[in-house]
C-alpha cells in the first residue's frame, strides 16, 4: 500500500509584501522647493539680489522662471534673462545683513 504525501508550503507572499512596505522609499527626485520659493518671492514682487558666477551683482524682481533660467525685471535699467547656471547664489534684498564676501578676519590677530 502506498501513501501519497503531499508537501504543504505556506504562502509567503504576504509576508515578503509587509517586510518591502516597511522598507524605507527612495527620496522624490523633484521636491518642488525651488518651485515653491520663485512663486512666493514672485507674489510678493520681492526685491532680491542675484549674484553671478563672474561675481556680477544684479538687483530686481523675479517676473518669472522656468526650468533654465529667471527674468529679473528691474527698475531704471532693462530687464534680464539669467540663465540658471550662471547663478552663484540669490537672496531677498537686505536679507544677507552683516554677512559678505570678504573673509573675516581670525579672532585674536593683531590689529594696528
Amino acid at each position: 500500500m502506498s501513501i501519497n504525501r503531499k508537501l504543504i508550503r505556506s504562502d509567503m507572499s504576504a509576508a515578503r509584501q509587509a517586510v518591502s512596505s516597511n522598507r524605507k522609499k527612495a527620496p522624490p527626485a523633484e521636491t518642488a522647493a525651488e518651485a515653491f520659493y520663485f512663486v512666493k518671492q514672485m507674489s510678493g514682487k520681492t526685491p532680491m539680489v542675484v549674484v553671478t558666477m563672474d561675481g556680477e551683482v544684479l538687483n530686481g524682481v523675479i517676473e518669472w522662471y522656468d526650468d533654465n533660467a529667471i527674468k529679473l525685471h528691474r527698475r531704471g535699467a532693462p530687464n534680464l534673462l539669467v540663465m540658471k547656471h550662471a547663478i552663484k547664489y540669490m537672496h531677498k534684498e537686505g536679507d544677507m545683513g552683516s554677512l559678505d564676501e570678504t573673509p573675516l578676519e581670525k579672532e585674536g590677530s593683531p590689529e594696528d
